[in-house]
């Protein structure tokens, strides 16, 4: 099981930690997780359907499915983690939630992205997690593919779900990072199952070489 590896990752999210400014000068690590997940409650009881469905819960600390799922990449690869978060931040509202979801998506809207990866030419391997929001990616991945140049890096998607799996998106950072290697049979997650997805993500994991 999972140990969240709280100290571990506090200290690689580059824009949450003090410690992570100087993440390019320590770390040897080759493979960076870059993700965005957005758990709509921080309370671990009494959640409503939607809440629930955004969350997992692991010794009563409530984590996005993205975020899970990123923990766990990062904690069988010894990747680094960069967790990607809007200027602006977003509610925990449903409602309010989608109708901004919904905006941006239909007025192609870049959210600008709060913090930066420090020396990302560094990694070999990105990881690169988000929801399937409205059959697409949400907008802000598409905001770090604008900002980032991932030219020559092996791509890895990783996506949750309630059903539609990647939608279109692979071929959507494809067409943003021509000269990445993309990786086409990305690792796909069921928002239903996330909680013990663990041991099916190290499967494939194991079977793709990154472990």
């Amino acid at each position: 099981m999972i140990g969240i590896r709280e100290e571990n990752a506090e200290t690689t999210l580059s824009n949450e930690t003090e410690d992570s400014e100087n993440m390019d000068s320590n770390s040897t690590a080759k493979s960076l997780v870059v993700y965005f997940s957005m758990p709509e409650t921080t309370e671990p009881e009494n959640m409503s359907r939607e809440e629930g469905l955004s969350t997992v819960v692991i010794d009563g600390e409530v984590l996005g499915n993205t975020q899970y799922v990123a923990y766990i990449i990062a904690e069988n690869t010894g990747a680094d983690i960069f967790r990607i978060e809007p200027v602006t931040p977003y509610p925990l509202d449903h409602s309010e939630l989608e109708d901004i979801a919904q905006k941006e998506q239909s007025e192609n809207f870049r959210p600008e992205i709060a913090g930066t990866v420090e020396n990302i030419e560094q990694y070999d391997t990105i990881f690169f997690g988000f929801p399937n929001w409205y059959y697409d990616m949400p907008m802000i991945m598409y905001s770090f593919l604008d900002q980032y140049d991932l030219a020559g890096k092996t791509v890895v998607p990783f996506v949750t779900s309630g059903a539609s799996g990647f939608s279109d998106s692979i071929n959507t950072i494809k067409g943003m990072e021509p000269d990445a290697d993309v990786v086409t049979d990305g690792l796909s997650i069921l928002r239903n199952v996330v909680q013990d997805s663990e041991s099916d993500i190290i499967e494939w994991l194991t079977e793709k070489g990154f472990v």
